[in-house]
């Protein structure tokens, strides 16, 4: 069993890795990372985009972006930007570029609604996770706050919907993350230059 401490250095390391990539590194990766994610086969129904909703996140300390992801979502997809509830999980609102936004607690932009008129986790087709580290297994490493494994508790008792996948840098990617019981494996994980489906590795 890893210890808090090892994973606060682990993300300590992981968080300064993810910040020291240049900004055109940035951009290519973004791009790249957009080419993934709509290749995933969860996208697809019988030849065919899928509709629905598609969570995704506002980029922040280092995170590999989502707006060109977001730009080339086929129109059947909404996308969503994740909003603190006062319950401790996560809410998501449909936000397009010049939609007003505000700041949460931890500086983060999100959609200027009521938390409560928001949508679910329950509701989406996809969520796209950031993380600070991953494995080729699909674990996840986070921020350690919870709130994205509280907001997808109910998912250790149903394999889908939604479709669960990480978004990192390559450099985010260890060896090996040791799983807790609260932990939520995901789906799959994109990266610049890899795919990772966790049915491949189970």
């Amino acid at each position: 069993m890893s210890s808090p401490s090892d994973r606060a250095a682990l993300r300590k390391t992981l968080r300064e890795r993810r910040r020291s990539l240049a900004a055109q590194q940035r951009i290519a990766a973004a791009n790249d990372l957009a080419t993934r994610l709509l290749a995933l086969p969860f996208l697809q129904e019988h030849g065919s985009p899928v509709s629905g909703y598609v969570a995704g996140y506002w980029a922040m300390d280092g995170e590999i972006g989502l707006h060109a992801f977001q730009l080339r979502l086929p129109a059947s997809l909404i996308y969503c930007l994740p909003m603190l509830h006062d319950d401790g999980t996560l809410r998501f609102a449909p936000w397009r570029a010049g939609d007003p936004l505000v700041t949460n607690r931890y500086g983060i932009p999100e959609p200027d609604i009521s938390a409560s008129a928001a949508l679910t986790a329950e509701h989406m087709t996809l969520l796209v996770l950031p993380l600070v580290g991953f494995d080729a297994a699909c674990n996840r490493l986070g921020m350690g706050a919870g709130w994205y494994d509280r907001s997808l508790a109910f998912r250790s008792a149903q394999a889908a919907p939604p479709w669960l996948v990480g978004a990192g840098f390559a450099i985010q990617r260890v060896d090996a993350l040791h799983s807790e019981a609260w932990d939520v494996r995901l789906d799959a994980i994109c990266c610049e230059d890899s795919t990772y489906l966790a049915k491949d590795t189970a």
